[in-house]
């Protein structure tokens, strides 16, 4: 009986850290065996009758299964909502604004700046710290040519 006990309590506690895992760590799909898990150890702790010699507890796990598949859905539309696609090529970030990561040496690839959630090697006419803002002028192959976002003021 002890033994019987323990089993459901193992994978009941598997089926929880299943859950917590995937809170960690999203992406990872452990929504739907944590529940069904979950579902499985409760229904053999306390009604082993209806998970071992009916059809209730194979359509528990089924359910539940069921359920997890739409809460894992929404959850993963809720964690990682969709954005514009990832530019492929220089010449589509033309006008965009951009944070420099790496400071920008005039002609030198040496300067990195982040275009959406892209990292890219920038050129400049005029030496610009890490941090700033800046507009891509033009894309050259695997590289952008940027210019400062505003202006200094005219003196």
């Amino acid at each position: 009986m002890a033994a019987d006990v323990t089993i459901g309590i193992v994978v009941t506690l598997v089926g929880i850290a299943l859950f917590a895992f995937e809170l960690i760590h999203p992406g990872a799909l452990l929504f739907i065996p944590g529940s069904v898990l979950v579902v499985a150890g409760f229904l053999y702790l306390f009604f082993p009758t209806y998970l071992l010699d009916s059809a209730v507890g194979p359509v528990a796990i089924v359910v539940a299964a069921v359920v997890a598949t739409v809460v894992e859905i929404f959850y993963y539309r809720w964690v990682a909502p969709t954005h514009r696609p990832l530019s492929t090529t220089s010449a589509g970030l033309v006008g965009e604004e951009a944070v420099v990561l790496v400071p920008i040496v005039p002609d030198t690839l040496k300067g990195k700046v982040r275009v959406r959630s892209e990292v890219w090697s920038a050129r400049a006419a005029v030496p610009i710290p890490a941090g700033a803002r800046v507009r891509v002028v033009q894309g050259e192959g695997v590289s952008l040519m940027v210019e400062p976002a505003e202006s200094p003021p005219s003196a």
